[in-house]
């Protein structure tokens, strides 16, 4: 009922607003989203909290209802940072596209207002998408099920959910992180208001126990517990909450997301799991909760501090209803901050249960960080903070100007600035302004310096450099921080990358020298004399030794080529190949990767850089000559090539004109048919090249990537749906070669079992479904306990040639120097040079 009262209330309040402008006398009423934002969450006193695995697992319809339509404290907890998935933006991938995903879902949580955490909290974390998974138990014992159970206690008694809702059930077609998230989620119900539970969180940490009220689990209407209708269209936003939460799906560009919907009633179906109190079989989601302060008010046997409360809420409600009136609504604000501190102070005193005491201050607690925000919002005060120098250097120095600005009708007094930095690093004093008035703008510049053992930059840590001001309305002060302009980065003094960075050595055929570029980069803010080395394998020599540089200033960079002689006899097996930077009294050897997109914060990598090498014994025909249709998607040219295969990209020229009979085999990159327009108008070319000799690879696409089972092949070849069921995620699955005395296992190189050895992440996506007569199979494979796909590999002929699809992941294998998906990589695409 009160949801409803509330809903009517919010309408009432928009209805002059359903047009985007409306004129009242001269004065003109126009949408303010920012201001609404942060008043629409005082009305209630509920949290609900979402859990997923991977980044882009919230269920963004819903939290968009929950926390613009409803104004809920709304969060969503992730375990991993996605570091296993693709990447259809870009080349990152592991890490990079971790940091990528991860600042992905802070801008689309910035649409939906919700909170977001994760249980990962490094880059390489053992929380670690190490890619799709059908098991929950594999993916606990490898993530370490301890330490991520722990992490997630730990998050639902800090954040304090009402609510709890997993996004995916625990069944056997689910991913297994899901799986796993989901079964943490119901044993967490419980667990978190445990004392017995990781009473270290509350000894040690100062936490208390956390009971949850309701769990709630994804369900169909058909066993479904409630159904709530979310497709309201509000004119604050301008569009339904469905909407809004696509949205902010399209944020998630690095996974293609986002859709355009129609504005039409939607129904999101739960499931109650678990409820602290008897709940009808058919129920409301807010049954059973106190909504806001009054209904918290009506459950104590305190009349003194029920009046208290339910006045406090009262307060709250004329707040709101400000709205959009900044000006008074940061006057209201004030006040009732204002009326939340003494009430704090009452109810500290107050002879309440413990339990119950804590719980009330907790929500109140909440409220004032909210009021602090309207008063952040209605204040019109604009901040700006702008670092002169956004990559800093351990014992470098830069200048900070904050510039403040009021854009409000009233003064603010007793306004301070200050810089908020890490432990060692040092600043002058804060500046103190005794008021700034209406139209009035200050500037105020700081020193910064940074201390010789500054960490470098993680990319999940909290900025080094934010502003922090404070002022008082009336007798009331507010502390807000503010972000810098950049992202502020501390560097090593100079930075190394070397190419390549992937290294294979043939021992069949040892090059007599390697060349090996090491770019490396000036951070200091000026001139700076270096010396750059390599630190070779033993027995191996270098050309030259060292190599002095001399930068002349910030962000210059110099390539220094080094000559590598492995010798006549390399031993088998992998080795590295180490840059070394002597700077500063400093020996630096770190690779910097700079991840730069306009829909995103700018974010930087720190990883060791060195020459990542194996060797083995490879067999490849000296007149094969390739053609590689490149997806964007992977690295797989560079890593032919690097071998010292012939191995040319095709342009959208050469697939429209140039002749392709030039090349023995043409292959195309991991979804080339989704990011190659030009691939797909001329698909029919590649049919005819392969029609009239010409052998065709064409490695895995999903089903939806611009795949037509009967036109974009041959003959008849169906990619599995859903594709979740279609994969061997094991890596280390046994494979069955059907056709041991194929040439495809024998010629130029002789398979054996060890070449399906050590492999990373999975052995196949995407598998066909369903494939012509026509087609070969030639090798089997099956997760643990499953059924075995046989059409990894599959060729047939058409015409004078051979047309191939394999759905293998040889791209992951050749970018991590798996010796074995190169040997028989290379026996796929030599096919054609086979003779009898």
């Amino acid at each position: 009922m009160k949801k409803i009262i509330y809903l009517f209330l919010i309408l009432f309040l928009l209805i002059p607003l359903m047009t985007p402008m409306k004129t009242v006398g001269k004065e003109k009423v126009e949408h303010d989203v920012e201001l609404w934002n942060t008043l629409q969450p005082l009305d209630t006193t509920l949290s609900f909290m979402n859990t997923g695995a991977h980044p882009d697992d919230e269920r963004s319809h819903l939290l968009a209802y929950l926390s613009r339509g409803l104004g809920l404290r709304t969060a969503s907890l992730i375990a991993n940072r996605g570091e296993g998935g693709q990447n259809e933006i870009g080349k990152e991938l592991g890490n990079g596209l971790g940091i990528i995903r991860s600042n992905e879902l802070i801008e689309a949580s910035e649409v939906t207002g919700i909170d977001v955490f994760h249980l990962s909290q490094t880059t390489s974390d053992p929380i670690y998408d190490f890619g799709f998974s059908k098991s929950s138990d594999e993916t606990l014992e490898k993530w370490g099920s301890d330490q991520t159970y722990e992490r997630f206690i730990h998050r639902i008694r800090t954040y304090k959910p009402d609510i709890l809702f997993t996004s995916f059930l625990d069944v056997n077609t689910q991913h297994g992180h899901h799986r796993a998230i989901n079964q943490l989620t119901r044993k967490a119900f419980e667990d978190a208001a445990d004392p017995t539970v990781y009473p270290e969180q509350l000894e040690e940490e100062g936490l208390s126990t956390w009971q949850a009220k309701k769990l709630y689990l994804p369900a169909d209407s058909k066993n479904a517990t409630t159904s709530t209708e979310i497709g309201m269209y509000d004119p604050i936003y301008g569009m339904t909450y469905p909407q809004l939460g696509e949205k902010s799906r399209y944020l998630h560009k690095s996974q293609g997301m986002g859709n355009d919907i129609p504005a039409e009633p939607e129904k999101i179906n739960l499931r109650l799991a678990k409820s602290l109190k008897d709940i009808p079989e058919q129920e409301d989601l807010f049954d059973g909760l106190a909504y806001d302060f009054s209904e918290i008010a009506s459950q104590l046997n305190n009349e003194l501090l029920s009046e208290e409360l339910s006045h406090f809420q009262k307060t709250l409600e004329k707040v709101i209803k400000q709205y959009p009136n900044r000006n008074k609504a940061m006057k209201k604000a004030h006040i009732a901050l204002n009326e939340a501190r003494k009430l704090e102070s009452k109810l500290k005193n107050s002879n309440l249960e413990d339990k119950i005491k804590e719980d009330i201050l907790f929500r109140l607690d909440v409220k004032q960080q909210q009021l602090s925000d309207v008063s952040k919002v209605a204040a019109n005060l604009k901040v700006e903070t702008v670092v002169e120098d956004t990559t800093l250097v351990q014992n470098g120095q830069t200048q900070v100007t904050v510039t403040l600005a009021n854009k409000g009708k009233h003064p603010l007094k007793e306004v301070g600035t200050t810089l908020n930095l890490p432990e060692g690093w040092t600043l002058n004093e804060a500046t103190t302004l005794s008021s700034l008035k209406a139209g009035e703008e200050k500037t105020i510049e700081f020193t910064i310096n940074v201390p010789s053992d500054a960490n470098y930059f993680k990319p999940y840590e909290e900025p080094v450099i934010h502003s922090e001001v404070s002022y008082s309305v009336g007798p009331t002060e507010v502390k807000h921080s503010y972000d810098a302009n950049a992202t502020v980065a501390v560097l090593p003094d100079v930075s190394v990358q070397v190419d390549p960075n992937n290294l294979v050595v043939n021992t069949l055929d040892v090059p007599e020298q390697i060349t090996v570029d090491a770019e490396v980069q000036n951070n200091t803010n000026g001139e700076l004399d270096a010396s750059v080395s390599l630190d070779v394998p033993k027995g191996w020599e270098v050309e030259p030794e060292a190599a002095p540089v001399t930068f002349e200033e910030e962000g210059e960079s110099k390539t220094i080529t080094f000559t590598v002689s492995p010798g006549s006899s390399v031993n088998k097996g992998e080795f590295s190949i180490n840059p070394i930077v002597n700077a500063n009294g400093k020996s630096l050897s770190t690779d910097v990767q700079k991840i730069d997109y306009d829909h995103i914060d700018k974010s930087y990598y720190l990883y060791p850089a060195k020459v990542e090498g194996v060797a083995f014994d490879l067999n490849v025909p000296e007149t094969l000559k390739v053609g590689y249709v490149d997806s964007g998607f992977d690295k797989v040219t560079e890593g032919l090539q690097g071998i010292g295969m012939d191995v040319t990209k095709l342009s959208q020229e050469d697939l429209q004109s140039a002749d392709l009979s030039q090349y023995d085999t043409i292959v195309t990159g991991v979804r080339a048919y989704l990011s190659r327009e030009d691939l797909r108008n001329n698909n029919g070319r590649l049919l005819d090249y392969v029609e009239d000799g010409g052998h065709l690879v064409v490695q895995y696409n999903k089903p939806w990537d611009n795949w037509n089972p009967d036109e974009t092949s041959p003959y008849n070849l169906v990619i599995g749906q859903p594709s979740i069921e279609w994969r061997v995620t094991n890596e280390d699955a046994e494979v069955d070669v059907l056709k041991p005395n194929h040439p495809l296992f024998n010629y130029p190189n002789s398979i054996t079992e060890n070449d399906w050895s050590n492999w990373v992440q999975e052995r196949g996506l995407y598998y066909p479904m369903q494939w012509d007569d026509r087609f070969e199979t030639f090798v089997s494979m099956a997760d643990p306990n499953e059924e075995p796909f046989n059409g990894g590999i599959l060729m047939a002929d058409h015409g004078e040639g051979t047309y191939m699809y394999t759905n293998l992941v040889w791209y992951r294998q050749i970018q991590n120097n798996v010796p074995g998906g190169y040997r028989i990589f290379s026996n796929l695409i030599s096919y054609p040079l086979y003779e009898e």
